[in-house]
């Protein structure tokens, strides 16, 4: 199976950037879609950005323009760059594959954006 894991989470001033990674096992890692939600407490988790196995990207209204999302299948690898963080922005962010029927998630990194 695979094990999804992040990493790069802190806390940023508001206006700063934080890079997120997810680090993937598996030696079909290309094959699966890649994503990463967000949980603030007290909120439902919510999706932030999704990426294909083709590399199509998909994002919340909330953070385009802002986030991007890549990934290096080489490295079985995810990426979330945050610019232009907000306060809002706070939460715990999952890394979350998905290759029908098997879906899989992270432990989650806390990202907290604050002066």
């Amino acid at each position: 199976q695979v094990q999804l894991v992040e990493s790069g989470g802190g806390l940023v001033q508001p206006g700063g950037s934080l890079r997120l990674s997810c680090a993937a096992s598996g030696s079909i890692f290309s094959r699966y879609a890649m994503g990463w939600y967000r949980q603030a407490p007290g909120k439902q988790r919510e999706l932030v950005a999704i990426i294909s196995s083709g590399g199509r990207t998909s994002y919340a209204d909330s953070v385009k323009g802002r986030f991007t999302i890549s990934r290096d299948n080489g490295k079985n690898m995810v990426y979330l760059q945050m610019n232009s963080l907000k306060p809002e922005d706070t939460a715990v962010y999952y890394c979350n594959g998905v290759l029908s029927p098997d879906v899989y998630w992270g432990q989650g990194t806390q990202v907290t954006v604050s002066s």
